[in-house]
């Protein structure tokens, strides 16, 4: 098999061995903290006890997958929770595959580089459609390169990394397209909670038999540790990723579970509101910062990331370790990413330090 150990873990290991501060802006780890219904939950479960420190159903607690079917109005047997959204990214590629309706699995370029990663490591093979200037997604770009060996098309709205949010027009027709050549449409919408935009829309809103949702709790409520997310998936499916998940992991996290349950429902919208405002604000201060350093970068409508060209100074692994070396900063090499930015660097703003960090690529590049 032709896949290689993810290049984060590389580019955190280098920083972390250095020598002198470097201020790390790879990981998207959120840094405000977590809603007291987390901690509550978790301190609330530890009294529990017998029967609740037990296997939970392998497909998730019940009241758990009820509060996400009733949020997501969808029915509650298609709801499985995940050891993340990562899992649930990879059962849904995975039941692409079984469906023999094809071996190619569609992604944008730039893309998150665990879903090429993860089409390697099922056999498929990645097509790669480039993405519009802002980010944002051409549906005519994607119906040119879907045919009849089109398993599923990938998608992630808000982005990473390049923060865009596909709007509903947009959504609409992948759902079409997805449906034209019988692929499934995979939407991972782990960051709908950080939309600047407004524009956002879930491949929700739209019904199909083909069309599977995925996300979690890892980046909305600051718990990326917890590994609870879960899948949305069309009924004729999910007897089939029950049994993928429950022989990859057997069943998930239940203190996870109860404390994510407890904070679905104690949580205020303000909690929220205030989290997505901070990194509006820190967007803000860094694309100014990168303004006085005369590059070119990218202005999110969502998630938390901000892509960067300096002149003469292009996003490979070298020039990342340079940056770390010389600036104190460590972002992502955009090669990391795909063909098309290979010559940027991505930025994740989860740190409190981010003001800071772009202040040293001022200093650096200025």
């Amino acid at each position: 098999m032709d896949y290689q150990e993810p290049l984060f873990f590389h580019v955190m290991q280098y920083a972390a061995a250095a020598d002198h501060d470097v201020i790390d802006m790879v990981s998207g780890n959120p840094d405000w903290g977590a809603p007291p219904g987390i901690p509550n939950g978790l301190k609330e479960y530890a009294e529990l006890g017998g029967d609740d420190f037990q296997y939970p159903p392998s497909e998730g607690l019940l009241e758990l997958r009820e509060e996400i079917a009733a949020r997501r109005n969808v029915n509650v047997e298609q709801v499985i929770v995940t050891n993340g959204g990562g899992e649930a990214n990879y059962l849904a590629m995975a039941l692409a595959m079984e469906r023999e309706a094809g071996r190619e699995i569609l992604l944008t370029d730039p893309v998150y580089p665990y879903f090429p990663g993860k089409v390697s490591m099922l056999g498929g093979e990645a097509r790669y459609v480039s993405v519009e200037r802002d980010g944002s997604i051409d549906p005519d770009e994607v119906r040119a390169a879907a045919s009849a060996d089109t398993a599923a098309i990938v998608v992630n709205s808000p982005n990473n990394p390049t923060g865009a949010v596909y709007d509903r027009e947009s959504m609409a027709e992948l759902v079409a397209i997805a449906e034209s050549v019988d692929a499934l449409l995979i939407s991972d919408e782990v960051y709908d909670h950080f939309d600047y935009s407004g524009a956002f829309t879930s491949a929700l809103s739209f019904e199909s038999d083909l069309r599977v949702v995925t996300n979690a709790f890892s980046k909305s409520m600051a718990i990326t540790g917890f590994r609870v997310g879960y899948g949305l998936f069309p009924t004729d499916l999910v007897a089939a990723a029950k049994t993928r998940h429950m022989l990859t992991n057997v069943t998930g996290s239940r203190p996870a579970q109860y404390a994510v349950l407890k904070a679905l429902k104690e949580t205020e919208p303000t909690y929220y509101d205030e989290n997505r405002q901070l990194l509006a604000d820190r967007i803000a201060t860094f694309t100014d910062a990168l303004d006085a350093a005369g590059a070119e970068y990218t202005s999110p409508d969502g998630a938390f990331y901000v892509m960067a060209r300096f002149e003469g100074f292009p996003g490979t692994m070298d020039n990342t370790k340079r940056l770390i070396d010389e600036a104190g900063v460590a972002g992502m090499p955009g090669e990391t990413f795909g063909e098309s930015h290979d010559d940027w660097l991505r930025f994740a703003l989860v740190t409190p330090r981010a003001a800071e960090a772009a202040d040293r690529l001022v200093e650096y590049f200025g």
